[in-house]
């Protein structure tokens, strides 16, 4: 990634999550809670690059790399929890009708009330 012993001005995805040390899938992750700002105005689902000059300047702030931190645990805690429990994030079973709907936020077996 290095050219004559420095990085590119502009990274991908890819190059900037190595550069911050955590995985590429986090990159959306930072974005999205505008840690990290992508350079131009890339489309939602477009290729997004970063300033090596602005990464690694924020990398040398401890301040933001504990955002950083948080940022990616609670997305993943967030998003975990939603797997364990689906009511946890604000999404029903689609098989559950009305009173069997109940029965399951009651806590109630719908099938063995």
């Amino acid at each position: 990634m290095r050219a004559f012993g420095q990085l590119p001005a502009r990274l991908s995805s890819e190059q900037a999550a190595w550069v911050i040390n955590c995985q590429p899938h986090d990159m959306p992750i930072l974005v999205a809670a505008r840690l990290l700002k992508p350079l131009g105005n890339p489309a939602a689902n477009g290729i997004k690059f970063f300033s090596a000059a602005e990464l690694l300047e924020s990398a040398k702030d401890k301040a933001w790399l504990v955002k950083v931190t948080n940022a990616i645990n609670h997305h993943w805690q967030r998003n975990n929890a939603g797997k364990k429990n689906p009511l946890a994030k604000g999404l029903t079973n689609r098989h559950c009708s009305g009173d069997n709907m109940a029965m399951v936020e009651s806590g109630r077996d719908a099938l063995n009330p």
